[in-house]
């Protein structure tokens, strides 16, 4: 079987939960091909992978969001649309229902426009004096012809991308990735899947009502947008998979069809873990990990502030963050201030390293993320036996606490954005040697029960 893997903003560019999620479904199945669509924000990505490509990767189509703003246009050429094609565009803009149908045929690669040219257009004016007569009489025109030429121009161009020869297609998101598969899908009648580890819609929600580059006028009508790419994938996909039950409600309440979800958990390989070292339960320094990204939505920054809490009373104590560091180099030079500023000994930036022996080496593993799924890095520590202390995100609190079992309790659950709880869950843990092996042994019997790889 040949399946197409459409991947927005992770795999193989960027080292991660769901990166590292991907490359096991591929190399867990030898006897499949696939072809990687990707989708990139900005042409700078092109070939730098992160990952080895399997050898049952038949190719890797790159596409990048910024990469048709070069694109030459014909001049003068007359754009007259149909009512309802200028009725498509104009709900995608400023309406709930959007005819994706119409708006597939008019931009895929045998459509009948060319993105760029129509965005040129005075068929696109008209479009855009309508949106401002019905939607925005009090915003300045400008402001609107260029909010809505940039929400217009990535998704348009994205669905100009060949359609691939294959028997299944797959997205591990909605978004631009699900658009794709859904335009995909209504033109080849193949199956479509989607998968998604967190809710893109939440995701993109959560980001736009805290974002200064999005003026007040439009945060509404990003958030709406977004929607509506994720409805036209759900509309179009034959199965919607998500990782835990309170994902699946989402999607059910953004406009999945109940019968068509899954709750489908990640794996982990117990084997990796296997030969970890136990709980430590003698006297010796403290030692804090986080297997994390540094990057913003991991709120690495939060982590920190509690570390310096903790190292007032445990002044010898140590705080090891690993992962990559340079895919957002700002916000690593934020942190890296941040500690600067408090004077906080005894933090370090560990890198790419082997995961697997590093939980040997610390006594609680730690995440501070704002948003999340189901994190691998929760399910990995569980498995190597060490208690977590988590932000109440995603599926988090499932995984700590239990959803179903009476294990018990596989670490602390603290509220997002707050240093002096996760402070107060450190300490918890670490003045209390014999609920740490508890709580170690809970982990590890809650993932062999219900995360197990082979299963």
């Amino acid at each position: 079987m040949k399946i197409c893997l459409i991947a927005e903003g992770c795999y193989p560019y960027v080292a991660g939960g769901v990166s590292s999620w991907i490359q096991m479904l591929i190399k867990g199945m030898p006897q499949h091909q696939f072809i990687i669509y990707t989708i990139g924000a900005n042409m700078s990505q092109r070939g730098q992978f992160k990952y080895d490509i399997p050898e049952n990767v038949i190719s890797v189509e790159e596409n990048f969001l910024d990469q048709f703003l070069d694109v030459k246009i014909q001049k003068n050429r007359s754009y007259r649309l149909l009512p309802r094609e200028h009725q498509a565009v104009l709900d995608l803009i400023s309406r709930d229902t959007v005819d994706w149908n119409c708006l597939f045929d008019m931009f895929s690669r045998d459509g009948k426009y060319q993105t760029n040219e129509f965005l040129c257009s005075h068929a696109f004016m008209d479009i855009v004096m309508a949106a401002c007569e019905d939607t925005y009489r009090i915003t300045p025109f400008t402001q609107v012809f260029w909010t809505i030429r940039s929400m217009l121009l990535p998704v348009l161009n994205i669905l100009s991308c060949p359609i691939p020869d294959v028997d299944v297609f797959h997205s591990v998101s909605t978004g631009y990735a699900g658009l794709l598969g859904a335009m995909f899908q209504y033109k080849t009648g193949k199956p479509y899947i989607i998968t998604e580890h967190g809710i893109y819609t939440r995701e993109r929600e959560e980001e736009i009502l805290k974002a200064s580059w999005v003026d007040v006028y439009f945060k509404q009508t990003w958030i709406d947008f977004f929607m509506g790419m994720s409805r036209a994938a759900y509309d179009k996909a034959d199965r919607i998979i998500s990782l835990f039950y309170g994902a699946r409600q989402l999607q059910t309440e953004f406009g999945a069809e109940d019968s068509k979800c899954m709750v489908i958990p990640n794996g982990i390989n117990m084997g990796r873990f296997e030969h970890t070292e136990p709980v430590k339960e003698d006297h010796h320094p403290l030692a804090l990990g986080a297997v994390i990204r540094v990057v913003p939505i991991k709120d690495i920054k939060t982590m920190i502030y509690a570390f310096d809490i903790v190292r007032h009373k445990i002044p010898d104590g140590k705080l090891y963050l690993i992962g990559p560091t340079d895919e957002d180099k700002e916000y690593y030079q934020e942190c890296l201030d941040l500690i600067a500023s408090l004077g906080c000994t005894g933090i370090e930036f560990v890198g790419r390293v082997d995961v697997a022996q590093w939980y040997g080496r610390v006594d609680m593993v730690l995440l501070s993320s704002v948003s999340e799924g189901q994190p691998f890095v929760l399910l990995e520590a569980m498995a190597a036996g060490r208690p977590v202390i988590a932000t109440d995100v995603g599926s988090c609190r499932e995984l700590i606490e239990g959803n179903l079992d009476t294990f018990g309790s596989a670490g602390l659950v603290v509220p997002v954005m707050n240093p002096d709880q996760m402070a107060r869950a450190i300490l918890k843990l670490w003045q209390d040697a014999g609920l740490r092996k508890r709580m170690a042994r809970v982990g590890r019997e809650r993932v062999n029960a219900y995360y197990r790889e082979e299963d």
